[in-house]
């Protein structure tokens, strides 16, 4: 295992704190993340410090679950416990660590951030030697939801989003200086974020509590965002929305997240597409589909309809003895798709009149009076 360890992997359930089982799917840990990060974010509990700090505490769970390497190193770490490195309790094979880990001489384990492969090469015989660069964090993921028309869902079109929360600073560009000043070197870790703590014949990687594991120092800090590199602002997007985007779809923007701590990774933004629905059309799959009302001479005798579709009407042949309910496949007529286009289908629905005139009454009889065979002589009765 080569993962960062930290004090609350011990003590930490992570699963409890996203409320999934401990064989749960990587889709149910995202699922499960993304509904509770809705429900707590700070955009949306304004003010309320207990929000702010349960979404803190899913989003701790999210970056250790939500990545397979670290969740396979947290598993192990939960089923050795801390009692398997002498943490806590301050023990070891034939008599007790001098000092402890929390004790005089010791270091206190809160702040401590360590290797724990590097730990398990300490009492294999020997330190790998390493100075590994603080990885920065990836700042989070936003999400939005916009809703066009039916129209602009099957022809394409660009629609603006405002997100407000938090973006690069535009007075630093994020680095957290003032302007005309950088950041520099941590002298105490220099650069790497992290400091080597000797415990006897091993060591532990503790986070620089100089620099607070940036690698860097602010000597004059930013005065919009005081040092952090973000502020808080409405940010504006114009999104592109694909011809034949369906309901529900979701569009990625790269980058367009809130901004990483310390020079991190910015998130994405996630854009959820509702469209609206048709009076007229409606959709199945990447084909669109129609209710055709055709007349009982059309249907019985056949006819050439004019048919709507998304680009202007077509004609549609009705074969003589149409049944009511048959559907007909107009090619091309439908939405787009990857390598072409999908396909119209019409249902006819053969229209029956409320009220008929005394001219189309009696025509009708007629028609009646010459039919030789009743329509449910095939069921065997009159």
């Amino acid at each position: 295992m080569a993962d960062e360890v930290r004090r609350e992997w011990f003590d930490k359930d992570y699963y409890q704190v996203l409320g999934v089982p401990k064989n749960a799917s990587a889709a149910d840990i995202k699922k499960a993340y993304r509904k509770l990060a809705q429900q707590f974010h700070p955009d949306a509990n304004p003010g309320n410090a207990d929000a702010e700090e349960r979404f803190k505490e899913i989003s701790a769970a999210n970056d250790v679950l939500g990545d397979e390497e670290r969740r396979k190193s947290y598993d192990r770490v939960r089923e050795m416990g801390p009692a398997g490195f002498g943490v806590g309790g301050g023990t070891r094979p034939g008599g007790a660590w001098p000092g402890g880990f929390g004790g005089p001489g010791g270091v206190r384990y809160e702040t401590v951030d360590f290797d724990l492969g590097d730990l398990l090469g300490q009492f294999a015989g020997g330190r790998r030697g390493r100075q590994r660069q603080q990885r920065p964090r990836r700042g989070a993921d936003l999400q939005t939801e916009v809703e066009i028309s039916f129209e602009d869902a099957m022809n394409g079109t660009t629609v603006p989003v405002r997100i407000m929360g938090p973006a690069v600073c535009r007075t630093c560009h994020g680095t957290g200086a003032e302007p005309g000043t950088t950041p520099i070197t941590c002298p105490t870790c220099h650069g790497t974020g992290s400091i080597d703590v000797n415990q006897g014949f091993f060591s532990m990687e503790q986070l620089c509590p100089e620099c607070r594991g940036t690698g860097g120092i602010v000597e004059h800090a930013c005065r919009t965002c005081r040092g952090t590199g973000a502020e808080r602002r409405t940010r504006k997007f114009q999104v592109r929305i694909p011809a034949g985007t369906k309901d529900g779809a979701r569009i990625r923007l790269a980058g367009r997240g809130e901004p990483g701590p310390a020079g991190g990774q910015a998130g994405d933004l996630f854009v959820n597409i509702r469209v609206a629905e048709h009076a007229v059309f409606g959709r199945k799959g990447d084909n669109l589909t129609l209710e055709l009302p055709i007349s009982f001479p059309e249907a019985a005798l056949g006819a050439n309809v004019q048919v709507p579709t998304m680009n202007g009407p077509v004609t549609l042949k009705v074969p003589p003895g149409t049944p009511n309910g048959k559907t007909f496949r107009v090619r091309g007529k439908g939405a787009a798709k990857k390598g072409g286009q999908g396909d119209l289908l019409v249902t006819v629905n053969v229209d029956v009149p409320g009220k008929l005139s005394r001219d189309e009454k009696q025509l009708l009889k007629q028609l009646q009076d010459a039919q030789k065979e009743s329509p449910r002589k095939r069921l065997g009765v009159a």
